[in-house]
């Protein structure tokens, strides 16, 4: 094999080693600074409001609790005897932190075999098929993003039971997460970006 040959494929090989940038968006405050950096955001979350009806606020404001705009977040490992590494804390992964099942689901449900959870455009369109769920099954309406937001965290049934009241934290986030939305709202209509 030549030089020339072995040294382009090595290239190729360090070039798709680094090409996808998962890391976060700066100054996660600001929706326009957010969709201003990264716009095939902004474009794969308003493709997602046209189709499922979930605004694009809503979305934002639950990726930015699940992962940061992290796109390949993961949950903490689990640790025995406080050095032995014992897994994750659970399957949970992406920008919208899908487990493995509820994505198997979507992937099947949507005819999606090649969706990746690490993909801002499948993530959001996840986020609008769960909600567009949610709010079909349970009657939360899609712009409520803290009670959307309840039912994504604790699963439809679980938000049904009403297991989110025995974990006050969890309703604090919740809060939080609507009061983004509300903000981010504000913000993207103050910059004209919806």
């Amino acid at each position: 094999m030549s030089r020339l040959l072995r040294a382009l494929i090595l290239c190729l090989i360090a070039a798709n080693c680094g090409s996808s940038d998962h890391s976060a968006p700066r100054d996660l405050d600001n929706a326009c600074s957010i969709v201003s950096q990264r716009p095939h955001y902004l474009r794969a979350m308003k493709r997602t409001e046209r189709r499922w009806g979930v605004p694009v606020a809503v979305q934002m404001a639950t990726i930015h609790q699940e992962s940061k705009f992290i796109g390949n977040a993961r949950t903490p490992l689990r640790f025995t005897l406080g050095v032995i590494p014992m897994g994750r804390q659970s399957s949970a992964y992406g920008y919208s932190q899908a487990l493995d099942g509820t994505w198997d689901e979507y992937k099947v449900a949507q005819g999606k075999r090649r969706a990746k959870r690490d993909d801002i455009e499948d993530a959001t369109d996840f986020m609008g098929w769960y909600m567009d769920g949610t709010s079909r099954q349970i009657g939360i309406p899609k712009w409520d993003a803290e009670r959307q937001y309840l039912a994504y965290h604790e699963g439809r049934a679980g938000y049904s039971r009403g297991s989110y009241r025995a974990k006050g934290w969890l309703v604090s986030v919740a809060r939080r997460v609507g009061d983004r939305a509300v903000r981010y709202d504000q913000q993207l209509r103050g910059c004209r970006k919806i």
